[in-house]
């Protein structure tokens, strides 16, 4: 399948008719509607009282509390997903702003639910998270009272809400609509962002250096937006964390990972510590390429047996087969996403870049999203995006307040499923040389999601840090600690070029969701255990696993994994995993040794 052939994924567009019928569909109005009149009945009701509620009343308020905000979020997913095919349509972006705010003033509405069960005496806060009535909710009731040191007072907490809609949602929301209407030029044509950077996966060196290039110009044509977005995001959850007396930047986003800082600094030093992995793998690619140097533009390059493209079609038939052969429940429900149209792969102008699946809200079901290009790696997305959701899918049943896991086990069933079709098809797999590009591909997955997620958190850790010690930074000054950070990963085995150095300004997760990439190490480290474990013990694995998943984030992450033998509190578990990983660096040497490359 070459660049100009269809994939098959051309006009797969997602039905959001479960939501609503369209933009203009009278029902969402109508349901932000009742939300808001339920809320200010909630708030007379209970506002004032929580502290004095007995177990059957706290019962009947969480169970209020959860529809209400099912209805607002059925809303606002609609929002969100409609705007992210058609950033560049103002109708759609004026919606999005619409429920936005509606959201946010429904949120003021309730935030004395949260100020007030977190100050509850202990003493009458441990007898109703210990009442049978109230076993649901165990996990929420817990979680939430740890937030007690880091919570304002209801008007302050009011006025941090209302501001969140102008502030950092709208400079969020900014930055995908600037990034989604860039365009980058190749072939005398004007294409989006993801088209262009797919070419960095082609075989011919000339066409990975244009494509580095065309990226590069196209991020400069907008780094003067972008550097400001940043600077002012950084700024603002400096500001947030001084308010609420987090002891540094990263802090919050452990709590709501449920994990301590010291847990994470042991994880990301861990991972640090086998930077040496990283480096030995691409001084065998830089052999197998028979290159002298390796530039960054060259560390996706496939080997010649990896050049085939895959049409939407096999795609949805490989990924299925793998999770049918692991348990037939994943595949019945990864199925509904193609059959029932819950899934979006086509790529077309004014829809945002990259991937992802948006649980929405339990009274409906998840959505995938995915730009489909024929690519083995949009082959791993898409088998990526269904684990999130059938994990999702299955979730739905614990409500919509512990549906949700942190984003430590958030990555766990997505990487698993990428996990089962990679094996599937290696394991069948015959020929040594293609049998090493497989193997290849899988390594350069891993490193992305275990050892350049540690390394962007570390340009995450240099770049809230400067800003909050040294003041606003320029655009030369992001693009230094990227560099450094990026080089301390590869060593000498790739040569990153100054103009790399602008390639942080396109990443998402540094503006939407601050912190959050370390979580892709921990799920992918996570899953190699737990995919270890069902290989050395396969009997009744797969019915314990989608337990797993059924049961949301209503435990604590260790508590959830202690069935399969996991303990994230031993230091001892982060070297485990990547020790898998630097078994695959071995088998990848042999293989080349066998294939005479």
């Amino acid at each position: 399948m070459s660049d100009t052939t269809k994939t098959g994924a051309e006009g797969v567009t997602w039905n959001l008719g479960d939501l609503y019928a369209s933009e203009s569909d009278p029902r969402l109005v109508t349901d932000l509607d009742a939300a808001d009149r339920r809320a200010d009945a909630f708030a007379a009701k209970y506002r004032g009282r929580v502290a004095d509620l007995s177990a059957k009343e706290m019962v009947e308020l969480l169970t209020e509390y959860e529809a209400i905000a099912d209805l607002a979020g059925k809303a606002g997913s609609f929002a969100s997903l409609s705007w992210t095919t058609q950033t560049d349509d103002p109708a759609r972006g004026a919606l999005l702003q619409k429920v936005t705010e509606r959201g946010s003033h429904l949120r003021q509405r309730l935030v004395f639910l949260d100020i007030e069960w977190a100050n509850v005496p202990d003493g009458a806060a441990a007898r109703l998270i210990g009442d049978p009535l109230l076993a649901r909710w165990r996990h929420w009731l817990v979680t939430a009272r740890r937030y007690r040191p880091h919570l304002l007072t209801e008007l302050e907490e009011k006025l941090l809400q209302e501001k969140s809609t102008t502030g950092a949602a709208a400079w969020s929301r900014f930055f995908d609509e600037v990034h989604g209407a860039n365009r980058f030029e190749w072939e005398g044509a004007q294409v989006p962002e993801q088209v262009v950077l797919a070419k960095l996966h082609e075989p011919d060196r000339a066409v990975r250096r244009a494509a580095a290039a065309s990226v590069t110009r196209g991020l400069h044509a907008v780094e003067r937006t972008t550097t400001y977005i940043a600077n002012t995001l950084l700024a603002d959850k400096a500001s947030d964390d001084g308010l609420r007396k987090y002891p540094g930047w990263i802090s919050a986003r452990n709590m709501d990972n449920q994990v301590d800082d010291a847990t994470v600094d042991a994880l990301v030093g861990t991972v640090i510590g086998r930077y040496d992995i990283v480096a030995r793998y691409y001084r065998l690619k830089r052999r197998l390429l028979g290159l002298d140097e390796l530039f960054d533009y060259d560390r996706y390059a496939p080997l010649p047996a990896a050049e085939r493209r895959f049409s939407w079609h096999e795609s949805r038939e490989i990924v299925l087969a793998a999770y049918r052969r692991f348990h037939p429940r994943m595949a019945e429900i990864a199925s509904q996403f193609f059959d029932k149209r819950w899934i979006d792969a086509d790529v077309h102008p004014g829809k945002r870049g990259g991937a992802f699946s948006d649980g929405c809200v339990p009274s409906v079901h998840p959505w995938v999203f995915v730009n489909y290009l024929g690519r083995s790696d949009d082959v791993m997305t898409v088998a990526h995006e269904l684990g999130h959701g059938v994990h999702q899918f299955l979730a739905r049943d614990r409500g919509i307040l512990l549906a949700n896991t942190p984003l430590t086990t958030a990555e766990t069933a997505s990487i698993f499923g990428e996990t089962l079709v990679f094996n599937d098809l290696f394991a069948r797999e015959r020929d040594a040389k293609v049998k090493l590009a497989m193997l290849v591909r899988e390594i350069e997955g891993g490193f992305a999601t275990v050892f350049r997620q540690v390394a962007m958190n570390r340009f995450e850790e240099a770049m809230h840090t400067a800003r909050r010690t040294g003041g606003e930074l320029t655009t030369a000054d992001f693009s230094r600690l990227w560099l450094d950070t990026q080089r301390a990963m590869f060593g000498d085995s790739v040569t990153l070029t100054d103009d790399y150095g602008l390639w942080w300004s396109y990443i998402p997760h540094f503006i939407h969701t601050p912190g959050y990439v370390y979580a892709y190490s921990f799920g992918d480290l996570l899953v190699r255990a737990l995919y270890a474990r069902y290989r050395a013990a396969p009997d009744g694995f797969a019915d314990r696993y989608l337990a797993l998943l059924a049961a949301g984030g209503s435990d604590w992450p260790h508590e959830l994994l202690a069935p399969f033998g996991v303990d994230l509190k031993d230091p001892g578990f982060w070297a485990q995993g990547l020790g898998l990983l630097e078994e695959m660096v071995n088998q990848a040497e042999r293989l080349a040794h066998d294939a005479g490359a």
